[in-house]
């Protein structure tokens, strides 16, 4: 199992409204997105200065049906809509899990 861990930095002046409609995306993708084994996505608590302020983990089943979700036409117009033009910084990795 691979799993997927991004994380992003919002621009400055990216508001609540913006991060909602962020979220509600993201809660669409599995149903659109059968690739998805497991998704989770939030903002940062706020419990440390250096965190990051939004997070999205999922769990794939192989390293082909992870690139199958970040190449699908949904996962796309999510990150060229709410993502790309509203951050700062963005991480990420992907890891095997036993």
């Amino acid at each position: 199992m691979i799993r997927h861990v991004v994380m992003f930095r919002w621009n400055e002046g990216v508001d609540a409204a913006h991060i909602a409609a962020t979220t509600v995306a993201f809660a669409e993708l599995p149903g659109q997105i059968p690739q998805i084994r497991s998704y989770a996505y939030g903002a940062d608590l706020g419990v440390a200065p250096t965190n990051l302020d939004y997070s999205v983990t999922g769990e794939f089943d192989s390293v082909d049906t992870f690139i199958e979700y970040r190449d699908h036409p949904a996962h796309q117009a999510l990150v060229q809509h709410y993502i790309l033009p509203h951050v700062t910084e963005r991480v990420a990795v992907q890891f095997a899990v036993s």
